[in-house]
């Protein structure tokens, strides 16, 4: 209908419609049955538009015009991201570095909303339970995809009034740590080789737990340098100790690798965390 009204044609309706010009012509015939009224008067110059089919061609235009808002509207909507991102991480990463940056991605993404689940257990991932994981690991699921964001440096921390240097005998002081349901088992290997494992008076199975017994003066414990260099009450007792590094992944089920707002989520975190892998990675000690 519309396409006649402007091109005056037939011919120049099916060319802009990409269809032949017989289709035009029974199409035509059929709304001007249904309607009851002619649409547009035939002559050897064209077809032009009855009062009728003015009318009509003018609501077509305010209905093309309205088609089109509502697309460019979809399409950006595409291309701003939106929708929810569930995230799995733990309390150590959650209150030493994630919290600001999840707050700088909300300013830069206000149309996605994050749902974090802070566990020291490993979310699956294949069953949905969590969109994304950002977890320090250093070998993660085989079945899932991401990238490594950083490296984590861990040192040996304790509480500055109670100690200031480690004794070249480490077993001549008390240790905090890992409980059994603290899967780091790096940090067990480690303290069993250094003869430490025996001398842990005191047990807990957070990193965040460990970092609050260690400020309380219940011993010395391994602990993530981007979270122990915050406390004001502890001191570094040792460089950061290779053995017991770790990596910082963004890791996704594989179906997930091109929805956006986990893309822009995990471009964020690559960028955000890279800033601070020196922070991360933890200072060596200066020593007279």
């Amino acid at each position: 209908m519309l396409a006649i009204a402007e091109s005056g044609s037939l011919s120049g309706a099916a060319r802009r419609l990409k269809v032949n010009h017989a289709t035009i012509f029974r199409r035509l015939g059929d709304i001007e049955a249904r309607i009851g009224t002619k649409l547009f008067e035939r002559s050897r110059t064209g077809y032009s538009a009855t009062p009728a089919g003015e009318e009509l061609a003018d609501s077509a235009r305010e209905m093309e015009a309205f088609v089109l808002e509502a697309e460019r509207r979809i399409v950006g909507r595409d291309l701003q991201p939106s929708g929810a991102v569930w995230v799995t991480t733990t309390d150590s990463m959650m209150a030493g570095l994630l919290s600001p940056l999840f707050a700088r991605f909300r300013a830069k993404y206000p149309g996605v909303s994050l749902d974090v689940a802070v566990s020291n257990q490993l979310f699956n991932l294949t069953r949905r339970e969590a969109d994304v994981a950002i977890r320090p690991s250093n070998t993660p699921p085989e079945h899932l995809i991401g990238r490594k964001l950083a490296e984590i440096g861990m040192a040996i921390y304790g509480n500055k009034d109670g100690i200031k240097r480690l004794p070249e005998d480490p077993t001549t002081v008390e240790w905090v740590g890992p409980g059994s349901r603290l899967f780091d088992q790096p940090m067990r290997q480690w303290m069993t080789r250094q003869g430490v494992d025996a001398q842990c008076t005191f047990r807990v199975d957070t990193l965040i737990g460990m970092l609050s017994c260690v400020k309380a003066g219940l011993g010395v414990a391994p602990l993530p340098c981007y979270l122990a260099d915050l406390e004001p009450d502890l001191v570094q007792l040792t460089d950061p100790i290779p053995s017991l590094n770790y990596g910082i992944w963004f890791l996704m089920h594989p179906d997930l690798r091109g929805v956006s707002r986990i893309q822009s989520l995990m471009a964020f975190m690559t960028e955000a965390i890279g800033e601070q892998k020196e922070r991360l990675a933890g200072k060596s000690l200066v020593r007279k």
